[in-house]
């Protein structure tokens, strides 16, 4: 059964074997991430650890049965009570309920072990299985904005008390 796990320093070299796995995969529903980012990943992957520590971001990868990075799942800007999440799943993991799940756990992570009261989150309005994703999860749309130039969709889910469920 695939895990959540919070990022920490050795998921360095697997990270980045899983991005680059998945670039062409990933660029087809949202911007490339660029050379730079692949290039400077060591730096990229200190600076994601010292956010973290900073309680600004909380991230995480998903690993399967065997320990191997298949996802991300990650809680940004962390303010007042309140993060955006972003996640991807591998082209050879997706399909299978994966993002469903480990953004239900994620959810039950922001509140119990972060505190947080609401998430937030956006997608491309064409991106189907993402915005299903999210409204599984008990995303509500809250208005229409634009992503990366493309038309898009705002989501906001409140967290109570004792589950994180809506």
């Amino acid at each position: 059964m695939p895990t959540l796990e919070r990022l920490r320093p050795g998921h360095e070299a697997a990270l980045l074997a899983f991005e680059r796995a998945n670039r062409a995969y990933f660029a087809r529903t949202v911007s490339d991430r660029g050379e730079a980012y692949f290039t400077g990943f060591a730096a990229r992957h200190r600076a994601l650890l010292a956010e973290q520590a900073a309680g600004v971001c909380h991230f995480h990868v998903v690993l399967d049965d065997r320990g191997e990075i298949v996802g991300r799942v990650n809680l940004m800007d962390v303010a007042a009570g309140s993060a955006e999440l972003g996640y991807r799943i591998g082209e050879h993991a997706a399909g299978r309920g994966l993002a469903t799940a480990m953004v239900g756990e994620i959810c039950g992570l922001a509140r119990a072990a972060y505190g947080l009261s609401a998430l937030t989150a956006r997608t491309t309005a064409d991106h189907t299985a993402s915005r299903t994703v999210l409204e599984r999860n008990g995303f509500t749309v809250t208005g229409n904005i634009t992503v990366a130039g493309r038309p898009g969709v705002h989501y906001r889910r409140h967290l109570s008390p004792d589950t994180g469920r809506p």
